[in-house]
């Protein structure tokens, strides 16, 4: 059964951090999940002032956050000793299980930083595991090559047998960086039980909807998908770039606090506790 357009969602403006200007396109009112991921944040500047004070330090529990970098270089630090720079085409997969404190700071005074993050929930039982952290530069992310379509693979395998680096079976994440030149088609099985979407990165992308009618997915838009285990998405006349991103529902319960997700309003509560007695 073929994949079609639900619903296209627009992000909306919004600050983070020390001050971060960003777009915010999971966890806004027109959106607030899409299980599992939790947020997604778009950020695409080349003025500093819009992004040099970063997210200075600050704590997480419960979940993971995912930062994927097209420009700029960003420094992570943490109060376990991890201590890395995420450069262009480079990804860092953060386990924040029981609970870490970090930073996110731009590792430049100019030019443009673009990038996202996303947050992916962890199921009940994997909560309070360890942090842990998987990141890889842009040069250890495979790309697949197919007639008018490169593939960038970050996580996941595609239907043609390209694994990505980072491994995830607690929510089985399919994350794929896609870029289509006009008038090409991007065709792939999907596991049907997963939920997805795309976002426009550049120009426009097309899929038909529930009417079989194409609509597009323009930059800096996000499009929900309907289940199914067959997609395909065509380039427009300019060409296109995306992101498809899919993954396996937990269908748990969701109590969000801040930098917390857990699945109680008391686990919540509990994870401040524990914060603020130091024990992060």
């Amino acid at each position: 059964m073929q994949r079609y357009l639900i619903k296209k969602i627009r992000g909306m403006p919004a600050t983070d951090g020390a001050g971060v200007e960003l777009v915010r396109v999971i966890g806004q009112p027109a959106l607030n999940m899409l299980d599992p991921f939790l947020l997604l944040d778009a950020f695409r500047s080349d003025n500093a002032d819009d992004y040099i004070a970063g997210f200075p330090a600050h704590p997480h529990r419960g979940f993971e956050t995912v930062t994927y970098l097209l420009n700029g270089k960003m420094r992570h630090q943490d109060n376990a000793g991890h201590e890395g720079v995420i450069e262009p085409g480079g990804i860092q997969w953060m386990t924040a299980g029981r609970g870490i404190i970090h930073s996110e700071m731009p590792e430049q005074e100019d030019g443009m930083l673009e990038g996202f993050q996303l947050w992916v929930n962890l199921p009940a039982q994997h909560k309070m595991d360890a942090p842990h952290y998987q990141e890889y530069a842009q040069d250890k992310i495979p790309i697949e090559q197919r007639a008018g379509c490169s593939i960038r693979v970050i996580t996941g395998t595609t239907s043609q047998g390209t694994s990505g680096p980072v491994v995830q079976p607690l929510t089985q994440p399919l994350y794929l960086d896609i870029t289509l030149q006009a008038g090409h088609s991007f065709c792939e099985a999907v596991d049907p039980t997963h939920n997805a979407f795309v976002y426009g990165i550049q120009g426009e992308v097309r899929i038909p909807d529930a009417k079989q009618l194409e609509q597009g997915i323009h930059k800096d838009q996000l499009g929900i998908l309907s289940q199914g285990d067959t997609l395909t998405l065509t380039a427009g006349s300019e060409g296109s770039r995306f992101l498809f991103i899919s993954g396996r529902p937990l269908n748990e319960p969701v109590a969000r606090g801040g930098p917390f997700v857990m699945n109680t309003e008391q686990e919540v509560r509990q994870a401040f506790s524990d914060y603020r007695a130091g024990k992060f």
